[in-house]
């Protein structure tokens, strides 16, 4: 792999392994094995869509990580990732979804043979990519090791960004500047909802300036009027229509980095309600960036924001935002932190929030949100510039 293909020097993949390392150390792990893809992008580069699969990264205290998957995935780590092609270890294709043997009989070779058959390896054990039989079988081919809990090990080493990781989610931010920008142009009675999502997407993929963007680890949230108080629904082929309002939950991506950031469009006359959650929603968001500074906690910033909300006499029953950053499908979170109340976890500088603070009724939902950076000084950075207001098209 020659580093003129990497997203990154070889310098800072090195710094991001000494972490992990350290954070093995202190754990009191031999080997870690990471299988989820974010996590295997940012220790190695390694960039495809093959994580329907059994595939990860083995660390080691002290030689470079062997990437292990399926055989055809190989020539994507050569052409991805920084490490040497002889610590590319595939395994073979009758191993792929067969009810007679598992991948993870490979890995576990892979294990016994770099000795570490009885020591204490780490998995990733709540994890989208990691299954209960994966579990059943390394415990199985390995009855002398320890097999230990390292949920969210590398996801926390992750925290805090680098200038060019920042830089990344700043074209993220410019792409979905123009994604809301289009919507914005375009969002009318009687338009099909899969259609604003086509010119989404299309605008999210070409990109703005002289770089296109990349696959978003969520596709676009975009639910109109009841349905919008739910928190997950996506589209359909359906009209939009007078009287109803639709959230647009969406994300810019460049290089696998996400800018998630929400806007509420209403056609025709907005509710009061939902007026009135427009003003809770925005004061609580500057409220809530100028807690968020380094020394404060997730707790703090969430206190700030529901502090405004219970002033309005607004109520909301969930987090208000998540560390972001490089992800994969399902999710563009990092899984570690929450800006919630009884969260002490420490805020420190160019860590990557999505400040979310949505509100969701039985009638309507009302999203607004964020994508914000810790600054050494002062209330957090905002990478995006799209007007916050609930936007109104009569």
């Amino acid at each position: 792999m020659t580093l003129s293909n990497l997203h990154f020097s070889h310098e800072e993949y090195q710094a991001r392994l000494a972490r992990t390392r350290k954070a093995m150390e202190k754990a009191g792990i031999d080997i870690l094995f990471v299988e989820d893809p974010s996590n295997m992008a940012w220790l190695t580069g390694y960039d495809g869509w093959s994580f329907y699969v059994h595939q990860g990264v083995l660390v080691f205290p002290d030689e470079d990580p062997i990437w292990w998957g399926r055989g055809q995935d190989r020539n994507g780590a050569i052409r991805t990732a920084w490490i040497a092609e002889d610590r590319m270890i595939p395994y073979a294709d009758h191993y792929v979804q067969s009810t007679e043997r598992h991948p993870m009989q490979t890995l576990a070779e892979i294990v016994r043979s770099k000795g570490y058959g009885s020591k204490r390896l780490g998995l990733e054990l709540e994890n989208y990519y990691f299954s209960a039989k994966a579990y059943l079988t390394l415990q199985q081919e390995l009855p002398n090791a320890k097999l230990v809990d390292a949920t969210a090990l590398v996801n926390w080493q992750r925290a805090m960004k680098s200038e060019k990781e920042i830089e990344y989610m700043g074209r993220a931010a410019r792409i979905v500047e123009a994604m809301h920008q289009r919507i914005r142009e375009v969002a009318e009675p009687g338009l099909r909802k899969c259609d604003i999502v086509a010119e989404i997407l299309n605008t999210g993929v070409r990109g703005v300036d002289d770089f296109g963007g990349d696959y978003a680890a969520i596709v676009p949230l975009t639910p109109s009027g009841k349905d919008a108080s739910a928190a997950h629904l996506t589209w359909d082929d359906r009209p939009m229509k007078s009287g109803e309002g639709t959230y647009f939950e969406i994300a810019g991506c460049y290089h696998r980095y996400h800018a998630p950031l929400s806007r509420t469009l209403f056609l025709g006359e907005p509710p009061a309600g939902m007026q009135k959650a427009e003003d809770a929603v925005l004061e609580g968001l500057e409220a809530g960036l100028n807690a968020a500074r380094p020394g404060n906690t997730c707790g703090e910033v969430a206190k700030a924001f529901f502090d405004v909300l219970r002033k309005h006499g607004v109520e909301k029953d969930s987090r208000t935002g998540y560390p972001v950053g490089v992800s994969y499908p399902p999710d563009w979170g990092e899984r570690t932190m929450s800006l919630r109340q009884n969260d002490t976890s420490v805020i420190k500088e160019n860590m990557t929030f999505h400040f979310m603070p949505a509100i969701w009724t039985d009638d309507w939902g009302f999203e607004t949100s964020e994508t914000i950076r810790i600054r050494a000084q002062g209330p957090a950075e905002c990478l995006a510039d799209v007007s916050r207001e609930l936007v109104v098209k009569r």
